[in-house]
């Protein structure tokens, strides 16, 4: 890997060495490692988040690699430059029709896929549920167990290279249609209400102790989190802008595998 590394550092900084075949191959393999869950673009090390920043350049460094290809399935065209994932059945993973996921991007044992998408530099873990319409945009880290709503959208990153990609850790249930980018962290086991839209620069309100805690790009473990309101001052007056508010923890007693109405009926709230 170190050898795999210094050469891929070695094109991000000289493009011109991405025509030579061995720096070419270097990139085939680090994408293959990536496919195969041998490498992660971020990985948990001591229980603290870690960008692998050598092998999300490679990922960058594979799409001046690769030319515009055909591609069908059954009646189905697609005219893009990075192939398709194949071989579910092997790989243990239901993937129902129109479920796309790219090469390079790893999908564990068990993972359910309805109709969504999954791109490249990925990492999604074990007994996960990717509902209909829902994305899971590049390098994004989706633990095991998790359930990814309707029509949620992960962001993706790839450059900057330095930047943190989208993380949600193991047992999280994500409520639908919500947004989350910009390398937010979701917390182990935290249930997030539909329509809850996080970046780095929302504002992340606990709002269940006697005086509110406010968080910004992370939500903390089992936290249940409702979308909300503050007021905020513009030169027009005053105006509400979105925010997302803690409303209190999920209990211990609540199986890791809840609806999210049963999340939610704990505080006496609809999804």
């Amino acid at each position: 890997m170190n050898i795999l590394q210094d050469k891929i550092n070695a094109a991000w900084d000289n493009r011109l060495l991405l025509k030579t075949p061995e720096i070419r191959e270097a990139v085939l393999q680090v994408i293959e490692q990536i496919d195969r869950g041998n490498l992660r673009v971020a990985e948990p090390v001591n229980n603290v988040w870690q960008v692998n920043e050598w092998v999300k350049k490679a990922v960058v460094l594979y799409f001046p690699l690769r030319d515009m290809s055909v591609m069908e399935a059954g009646i189905f065209e697609f005219h893009d430059k990075i192939p398709l994932k194949r071989g579910y059945k092997e790989l243990g993973i239901r993937v129902v029709p129109q479920a796309v996921a790219r090469y390079g991007s790893y999908l564990s044992p068990g993972v359910i896929m309805m109709p969504s998408y999954v791109n490249i530099g990925a990492w999604v873990g074990s007994g996960t549920m990717i509902d209909t319409w829902a994305t899971v945009g590049s390098c994004a880290q989706i633990g095991n167990n998790v359930h990814i709503s309707g029509g949620v959208g992960i962001g993706g990153v790839l450059e900057p290279v330095q930047a943190s990609p989208v993380i949600i850790e193991d047992g999280c249930f994500i409520g639908s249609r919500c947004i989350i980018v910009e390398g937010v962290r979701v917390g182990r086991e935290a249930v997030l209400g539909a329509n809850v839209v996080l970046t780095q620069s929302t504002r992340i309100i606990d709002v269940s102790l006697a005086k509110p805690a406010e968080y910004r790009g992370f939500v903390p473990e089992r936290s249940v989190v409702i979308p909300g309101t503050v007021t905020k001052s513009f030169p027009a007056g005053d105006y509400q802008v979105p925010c997302a508010l803690i409303i209190g923890k999920r209990k211990e007693s609540t199986d890791l595998k809840t609806s999210l109405n049963e999340a939610l009926r704990d505080y006496e709230l609809q999804a």
